[in-house]
């Protein structure tokens, strides 16, 4: 398989703190794998130094064989990388759909508006209103639609189900296989073990800024007490 995403010894810095020390992991593509940890375990800030969104970093982040270590912020989107960031980034005086059109697309094949709504049939009835006036999980639907208009097809989801209903979190559980069935390589970081555990090929549990272990989806009931003595759930 093609390894689409490939992480080797990356440390990364916020000014004088050391948050990465030696993060090594990979992913295929097609395959939907998760960062576990407890927080402030490192995994956001892997999402954050994969983009260049990190004072510094060093080591080695490849991006469809690519190296991209050196690469400025701007020019690691355009290889094909989305981010749903933790705190969504709605712009509050946009509509729904002006805040979906306000990417640029990066690459072919990007989902077309009538693609995204019949994905999210609330967002088409929603589509006027303010950002401020959608529901969190309006607000986690769009934040996802965004990215997948983009073109992108690696995409960095990071905590997409915290704070929402269930049956929002059902919906999303649906979209993450959806994408995997097109081909879509994705990357969670997730506190909702529950959520994560039938989506995912591979985990990976992040302490201390690097991975402790991988457990294969195939192995989530041998190694139950691993992950708990790590995650505590």
């Amino acid at each position: 398989m093609t390894i689409a995403l490939e992480i080797k010894n990356l440390e990364a810095w916020y000014g004088e703190s050391h948050i990465l020390y030696g993060m090594n992991f990979e992913v295929h593509q097609g395959e939907v794998v998760t960062l576990l940890g407890r927080n402030g375990a490192g995994r956001t800030t892997t999402l954050r130094a994969i983009l260049g969104l990190t004072d510094k970093r060093t080591g080695s982040i490849k991006i469809n064989g690519v190296e991209t270590i050196k690469l400025m912020t701007h020019q690691i989107p355009p290889m094909g990388i989305g981010y749903c960031p933790e705190e969504r980034g709605i712009f509050s005086t946009l509509t729904a759909e002006e805040n979906l059109f306000l990417p640029p697309v990066i690459s072919a094949g990007g989902f077309s508006a009538e693609e995204i709504y019949d994905m999210f049939p609330n967002l088409y009835e929603r589509r006027s209103s303010p950002g401020t006036r959608l529901s969190g999980g309006e607000q986690q639907m769009l934040a996802m639609a965004r990215i997948l208009r983009t073109g992108a097809k690696i995409l960095l989801l990071d905590e997409i189900t915290e704070g929402l209903a269930p049956v929002i979190v059902q919906k999303l559980g649906q979209v993450v296989k959806d994408l995997r069935a097109k081909g879509y390589t994705i990357i969670l970081v997730e506190q909702n073990f529950r959520f994560a555990a039938p989506l995912a090929d591979r985990h990976y549990v992040v302490e201390h800024g690097k991975v402790v272990e991988t457990v294969l989806s195939s192995e989530l009931i041998q190694k139950t007490n691993v992950l708990n003595s790590y995650l505590g759930v």
